[in-house]
């Protein structure tokens, strides 16, 4: 017995037409935001999920999607300097992290 394809609304097919390409966008811009997340806990010491955090900060200060700022993060990798604005974000997100671990096991502040 064969089972009859599922019929869907114009709606639901454009909503699953939508979903499709945000898949499709995130799955691309999975890599750059993994080689950022792992440039900053090489540089800060950080868990995966702080380093996240540190991207989503910047992104939502600096009003731009966090595939750009893991982009900015990246291009220093190859001598490009993070433009003013991100890096000042950046900067700040990263005090208020330090400022949120506090200080080391000995009291000196942590890296």
């Amino acid at each position: 017995m064969e089972t009859e394809p599922e019929v869907f609304s114009q709606d639901e097919a454009v909503r699953l037409l939508r979903e499709i390409e945000q898949l499709k966008r995130a799955m691309e811009s999975r890599p750059v935001i993994d080689m950022a997340r792992g440039m900053l806990m090489a540089g800060f010491a950080c868990t995966p999920d702080e380093a996240w955090n540190l991207l989503v900060a910047v992104s939502q200060h600096a009003n731009i999607k966090v595939r750009l700022v893991a982009q900015a993060v990246t291009s220093t990798a190859a001598g490009e300097p993070m433009p003013a604005d991100l890096q000042r974000h950046l900067t700040e997100a990263v005090r208020a992290w330090l400022a949120r671990r506090g200080p080391g096991p000995d009291g000196s502040p942590r890296r």
